[in-house]
């Protein structure tokens, strides 16, 4: 089952990223095109969940919110940089199942969503599959799959991995590779990360994918 996101987000810049991060983990995500009719391509769409601004042109994140509220039980997420707790509160209060603010890191709002729709919906273990191009990572296994067969891959591997996915093709700095690391406890240095990044290559290479791990020398890296 493929699970329908609708993006109410009028930022375009910020609704095509959300939307484009999330169509990588397999979800269908539509962004509203047109918001005078966001009820009506809500009940067009039927989505499975809703990430909400609050300050949105002709209507407010809290006015639709209502508005939803009174034909559906879909969860709403809302997203806003008016992260104060009187908004937050208001939020929740309207109905709301989580509050994101922004700026937000697209693996922060990716788990928001996961753990958002696992709580409305009981998901089982697709949630836990992310992809790029002809990669592909269950990340509860930690295994990777390509056209040549699948493999194994360390935690290490695994974290570097799903960031370069999650940034869809752009690059990745080391020092971001080595922050996210760090925050799950892996005590890496600068030769450390070379060394995970070659074994990494290495396997990609043995599932079939050699040329889709890329190094921007001095920069970082980046699939493609």
């Amino acid at each position: 089952m493929t699970y329908k996101i609708l993006v109410v987000e009028d930022d375009p810049v910020i609704a095509q990223t959300v939307s484009a991060h999330l169509a990588m983990w397999g979800y269908e995500v539509q962004a509203v095109r047109d918001f005078r009719r966001v009820l009506e391509e809500f009940t067009e769409l039927q989505p499975h969940l809703v990430l909400l601004d609050i300050g949105l042109p002709h209507k407010s994140g809290y006015d639709w919110c209502g508005e939803i509220r009174r034909h559906s039980k879909v969860p709403v997420v809302f997203l806003s940089s008016a992260s104060d707790n009187m908004n937050i509160i208001t939020a929740m209060n309207l109905g709301g199942d989580d509050f994101i603010p922004k700026p937000f890191d697209l693996s922060v709002l990716t788990a928001k969503v996961q753990a958002v729709l696992r709580r409305s919906y009981d998901f089982g273990p697709s949630v836990n599959i992310v992809a790029f191009g002809r990669a592909q990572v269950d990340l509860a296994a930690a295994e990777l799959s390509g056209p040549q067969g699948k493999c194994e891959l360390t935690k290490n591997e695994l974290r570097i991995l799903q960031m370069l996915m999650e940034n869809g093709g752009h690059l990745v700095s080391r020092q971001d590779l080595m922050a996210r690391l760090w925050e799950n406890e892996s005590f890496v240095d600068d030769n450390t990360l070379t060394v995970n990044v070659s074994r990494l290559r290495k396997k990609l290479e043995k599932v079939g994918l050699p040329a889709l791990l890329t190094t921007r020398k001095g920069l970082g890296y980046q699939l493609g």
